[in-house]
């Protein structure tokens, strides 16, 4: 730890990089995707209702969402307003409801009742862009076909300076440029932890972060510059 905390801000990202995921990695050994799903179905819907929202609410409306809903035959015959009364306390939620139910629906049309497992094919689903994808090859099928990038991983990746974009397709290329294939999922697991925990949007806490010795952004940098 001590070598790592002398290694020069100022040094190219591809060195810093794995040096920050091993840290990342040894600080939140728990980090994994959030929300509660029992099947590939659950989770893609339970992403989709993540969007504009917490993942802790999406695991407070799902259960009872499940309960009376539970595959997509189900959904997919459901009264829409009733699918927006359950899910009402999420952001968005009338879109929201209409996109499951669309989900379903296409599930069952052209699917043969199985959530796809292409990129292309989850991509014509309602509802469904890159990162909704992403989540679900990752995580459902163990297929990483490119790294989730969601607010808190393009926060931190510019202040990382993994990347210099905003638009989440362009940070996504960089960040696959600058990580391997197999450590895909775990770049994004282990950056929105960090980025919920101590990275925050506001007020991040460089005095606790583990990885502040390798931060171009860091304050406690500016503090000790300025002393």
């Amino acid at each position: 730890m001590e070598c790592v905390c002398r290694l020069d801000r100022d040094r190219g990202k591809t060195l810093r990089a794995p040096v920050i995921l091993g840290l990342l990695g040894e600080e939140i050994p728990d980090a994994v995707i959030a929300l509660h799903y029992r099947n590939t179905w659950e989770l893609l819907l339970v992403t989709i209702l993540s969007a504009q929202t917490t993942d802790k609410l999406v695991n407070v409306v799902s259960p009872s969402l499940f309960a009376r809903w539970p595959g997509p035959q189900e959904l997919a015959g459901a009264n829409l307003a009733d699918i927006e009364q359950a899910v009402a306390r999420l952001g968005f939620f009338r879109q929201k409801a209409k996109n499951i139910q669309g989900c379903a629906r296409a599930v069952l049309t052209d699917h043969g009742g199985e959530v796809p497992a292409t990129m292309e094919e989850l991509l014509t689903l309602p509802g469904v862009a890159r990162k909704t994808a992403n989540v679900v090859l990752s995580n459902g099928f163990g297929d990483n076909q490119g790294v989730v990038v969601d607010t808190h991983i393009g926060r931190l990746a510019r202040r990382l300076a993994f990347t210099k974009h905003t638009d989440p397709v362009k940070v996504e290329k960089d960040l696959m440029r600058l990580f391997s294939r197999e450590d895909w999922l775990r770049v994004a697991d282990l950056l929105i932890h960090h980025g919920r925990r101590t990275c925050d949007a506001q007020r991040p806490r460089c005095d606790d972060c583990v990885i502040e010795p390798l931060c171009p952004s860091s304050q406690v940098a500016g503090r000790r510059d300025r002393r």
